[in-house]
């Protein structure tokens, strides 16, 4: 008797699934939509009772993972991949690279990917025949602990997949972060129709994955018309029912000896009728990846001098050109505005970044037009980054910040520094500040100059009886002092004969407290006593 199983009846068999083998891997080929050939493979799990029949996926993986059961299932069906490579060198069949699925439960495991290694070396599989995929929802896992498992997976071998990219969840800002070595194109984008806003951003990733020198798998195609227009513009590497369902192990062989696949329904003619004006409509999915930034952010190219730009998003737009429309923006040169600095120094963190490989920051000025607002002047802070090269021309993603305000607000303290520290070089009198917390002193610039002290002091006030600037006969009521403040006291003050001269200071301390009434810093004055 077939039926659903209940969660309860899934768990109470799990240990007799795995041991059993109602669990099972299915195989999905992988294709080179231009040659024929398979070039992969994605393994699936699927779950088949003796009595109860095939259980969905979308029915038993969710039990498995909200009752914790999810890692051994996933590491049994890596172990049955390698134990089926094993068996096709063995049989001398070729094999083509199987790629497993790595759940965000596995990615909090921290000892999962050794024991993936573990495994492939049981079964001694070359890693060229084992990839992992990875989908960009496991970042919910924290992209911190994504890289070390990425980076743990490469420095075994294995190449890493990002899975379901562009399915909803998958943005450029997460794909710039993760060293990814291959992308599985979700082609719900294209929703049966290949021409379109779908066909247009589908274009747009596949070029930057070209930037990017990573190839791109399109994966759930259903239609000869998905295939050719992918192939055109250059992704021949398809994944779906127009060639092949997910199949059983046996039937999986079956089509590993086959030298040349050909899809499963009639080629049709692929007719292109997409209209990429249609891209900038602001409430379709196909924008989705190019507005799903962490801030304003910008793509664009760079040879020799000349810059374009691919991509903006709408806070970019707001953020740095007055809230002109993006595709205004797209039609104008990126040094337009800029002073004859900026662009110097824009131009500057460009190199350096090329240079370096790493992430670079730069102030900018540049003026801009505004209907509304008219002409203004801003300072834009950039962080640019290297995202791909093809021969003299560089790939950057940037993210920006107008920090106009801010700079205004240091260059009107700096002025005010400059004229406090003249009307205080005018009287006898030092200043610093003492942080609790760190017991960390910072003195005056005056400090500094005059009695040769650092910019910041450990450990204080220990240092500066160390020296003999504070005589060690005051050395008692000193701490004592510092500690009331730090217990709660408003103030403390006295005369305390200073430096080796042993000259007389009036010492003051005045406490800051937190909006809680907690001591926070206290600041410090030492005044020549002239009477």
């Amino acid at each position: 008797m077939e039926r659903k199983m209940t969660p309860q009846e899934l768990t109470g068999c799990f240990d007799e699934a795995l041991e059993k083998g109602y669990i099972l891997v299915y195989y999905q080929p992988q294709i080179n939509h231009s040659t024929g050939r398979m070039v992969g493979a994605e393994a699936l799990m699927r779950f088949k009772h003796p009595e109860f029949g095939i259980q969905y996926p979308n029915d038993f993986i969710p039990v498995f993972e909200e009752n914790g059961l999810i890692v051994r299932a996933d590491l049994n069906v890596f172990e049955q991949v390698c134990r089926f490579q094993k068996k096709c060198l063995q049989e001398g069949l070729s094999p083509v690279p199987i790629s497993a699925n790595m759940s965000r439960h596995d990615i909090l495991e921290s000892d999962y990917v050794d024991r993936l290694e573990e495994i492939r070396k049981k079964y001694d599989i070359p890693v060229d025949f084992l990839r992992i995929e990875i989908t960009e929802s496991s970042a919910i896992a924290g992209m911190d602990v994504m890289t070390n498992a990425i980076d743990k997976l490469h420095a075994y071998g294995y190449l890493v997949e990002m899975d379901d990219f562009g399915s909803g969840y998958s943005s450029l800002n997460v794909l710039k972060d993760l060293d990814i070595d291959m992308i599985k194109l979700d082609m719900r984008f294209l929703s049966g129709d290949v021409g379109g806003r779908g066909g247009t951003i589908i274009s747009s990733v596949v070029q930057m994955s070209k930037w990017l020198e990573t190839p791109v798998i399109a994966e759930g195609v259903e239609t000869s018309s998905q295939a050719d227009y992918m192939r055109s513009i250059g992704c021949n590497y398809i994944q779906g029912y127009l060639y092949s369902k997910p199949v059983p192990e046996a039937e999986f062989v079956e089509k590993l000896k086959i030298l040349d696949h050909s899809p499963e329904t009639p080629l049709t003619r692929f007719e292109d009728s997409s209209d990429a004006g249609r891209f900038w409509d602001p409430e379709s999915i196909e924008t989705l990846i190019f507005s799903n930034f962490v801030g304003p952010a910008a793509i664009f190219t760079y040879t020799n001098g000349h810059a374009s730009i691919m991509r903006v998003n709408q806070k970019y737009a707001k953020e740095v050109c007055g809230g002109a429309k993006v595709s205004e923006i797209l039609n104008t040169d990126p040094w337009d505005g800029m002073t004859d600095n900026g662009r110097a120094e824009y131009e500057d963190a460009i190199k350096r970044a090329i240079e370096t490989g790493e992430e670079t920051e730069c102030d900018c000025w540049r003026e801009i037009h505004s209907d509304c607002c008219g002409d203004d002047k801003i300072c834009v802070r950039s962080n640019i980054r290297v995202i791909g090269k093809a021969g003299e021309q560089y790939l950057f993603y940037a993210m920006v910040r107008n920090v106009t305000a801010e700079k205004k607000r240091f260059d009107d303290y700096r002025q005010a520094e400059r004229l406090f520290r003249a009307a205080f070089d005018q009287v006898d009198m030092y200043a610093w500040e003492y942080i609790f917390k760190t017991h960390e002193m910072h003195p005056c610039f005056r400090c500094m100059r005059e009695l040769g002290l650092p910019p910041v002091i450990k450990n204080y006030p220990a240092p500066v009886f160390e020296s003999g600037l504070f005589p060690m006969d005051y050395r008692d009521m000193y701490y004592e002092w510092l500690k009331d403040l730090e217990e709660g006291a408003e103030s403390r003050e006295g005369i305390i004969p200073l430096t080796v001269g042993r000259i007389p200071f009036h010492v003051r301390y005045t406490t800051e407290f937190d909006e809680n009434g907690k001591p926070l810093k206290a600041y410090g004055s030492a005044t020549l006593v002239t009477e």
